[in-house]
Formats: structure tokens, sequence, C-alpha cells
């Protein structure tokens, strides 16, 4: 395996938004690639409770994109209430401004995306505790961040948003989704743009983990 292959796929992927060139068409042919590769991956108990929605009926996309606007304004609402926690120059809080500019513009235009692609689970667990949440998580979001590097891969751009869960009874109603199902992530995807992503400004691991017990960090 070529590591630095590897290491640049994976530090390299980007939630992209005003990078998505919605003037190209993707092949419907290329997607089912993405998500037979995103279905290799490790799921709990091996049983496999995917569903992949494919959205590329104009008049859906129409309405995905209005609930994820709404969604946006009630998100913008309580924004604030996230940053007291952060010092003033935090990393995760001075990048919010341009974050939240990003996630807009895709709100304005989300609809011209050639897809929308919804990975969805099998299962309610919001009122269960937290290992049966881990679980039924954790056998997703694997399938849709490897959706996501097998994008990338491909020329193709996509962010991971979760905005429209704010109304999802309204987009499980639009798509005819079992109550069963729970939706876990919406990717908008296009073509990218150019290809000189980079590495994410991040706080680095030596801050961020903790060695034996809570606090406790290498020296």
């Amino acid at each position: 395996m070529d590591i630095g292959s590897t290491n640049k796929l994976l530090t390299t992927t980007r939630s992209v938004r005003k990078r998505l060139d919605f003037s190209r068409p993707v092949p419907a042919e290329l997607l089912e690639d993405c998500i037979d590769i995103a279905l290799q991956a490790p799921t709990g108990s091996n049983m496999q409770g995917w569903s992949v929605v494919v959205v590329t009926d104009p008049a859906k996309k129409t309405a995905i994109a209005e609930v994820y606007r709404e969604g946006m304004a009630l998100y913008a609402q309580i924004r604030e209430s996230m940053a007291p926690g952060f010092a003033d120059d935090d990393l995760r809080t001075t990048q919010m401004p341009r974050v939240l500019d990003s996630a807009l513009y895709l709100g304005e235009h989300m609809q011209e995306a050639p897809a929308l692609v919804l990975f969805c689970v099998e299962g309610r667990i919001e009122n269960a505790g937290a290992a049966a949440q881990a679980s039924v998580y954790g056998s997703i979001l694997p399938a849709a961040w490897s959706f996501m590097l097998a994008g990338r891969a491909r020329g193709l751009g996509m962010a991971w948003t979760t905005i429209h869960l704010f109304q999802e009874k309204k987009v499980a109603a639009l798509l005819g989704l079992p109550a069963t199902i729970t939706q876990a992530v919406l990717f908008p995807v296009a073509f990218f743009k150019g290809d000189d992503f980079k590495p994410a400004k991040r706080l680095p691991a030596r801050e961020l983990t903790h060695w034996n017990h809570w606090g406790e960090h290498r020296g």
C-alpha cells in the first residue's frame, strides 16, 4: 500500500461547497461505484443495515435545499451558544465565520448539485442509550466517510451536511422514508473545481489525546 497516496487522500478530502462544479453532470454509474466501495465499510455485527437514497429529481432537490435553508436559519440562532466555551483565539472559533459563509453559499445553490446522496440506517435511536446510539451510528458513518473518500479519488466533491436534520421529517416525507429509518448524513455531490486541496488547520493530536486518564497528556 502506498502510504503517501493514502495520507494525501485522507488529509485532503474536504467538505467542498464553493468549489463544486454544478455545470457538469455526474454519471449514475460513477455514484454507484462509490456506493459499492462505501458499503465495504465495517458495520456493527455485520448487520449491513445501510440504505442510500440518491436524489436527482430537480423538484425534490429544490425541496430538500429549502429544508436545508430553513435548518441554517435555525442553526444561526443557536450558533452563538456554541462559541463561549472556546477562547477567542481558539482555532474552532476563528474558523466559524468562514465555515458559516461556505454553508450559506451551499444553501443558496444546493438544488444545483447533480445529485444529493442521503445515507440512512435501519433503526430509531433518539431514545436509546449511549451504547445503542454508538452502535447504530458506528454502522453507517464509516460507510458515509468511505463514500466521501471514493468520490474524492474520482474527482467528486461533496459536503458532509446534517443541517436538514433540524426538520428531518420533511425530508423523510418527501422521499417516502419508512418510520424505522434514521437519516445520518446528506451529501450534495458534484465534480470539484481544481485539485489543490491541502490538509486543514487542525488542533494537534497532542492537545486532544489523553493517556490513561482524562487530562493527562504525553510530555
